[in-house]
């Protein structure tokens, strides 16, 4: 994916492994804690960038309503 800065590219591949591995998407609170992140708003931000980037979908409202475009 062009464009997409290194923390931007270890949060996407945590959403893709985890996906792959558990059938479902991480919590928002799994992906901070993977890439090292503390703050679930900065998660959010990110994940913002990836769906503006049309990287991911995310689905409001749905508990891991996460999934890669």
């Amino acid at each position: 994916m062009c464009g997409l800065g290194g923390l931007i590219t270890r949060i996407l591949g945590v959403i893709r492994r985890h996906t792959t591995e558990h059938g479902q998407a991480p919590t928002v609170q799994q992906i901070g804690t993977a890439v090292g992140m503390r703050s679930r708003a900065s998660v959010h931000y990110r994940l913002v960038e990836l769906e503006t980037k049309h990287a991911i979908v995310r689905e409001p409202g749905r508990p891991r309503g996460i999934r890669l475009a």
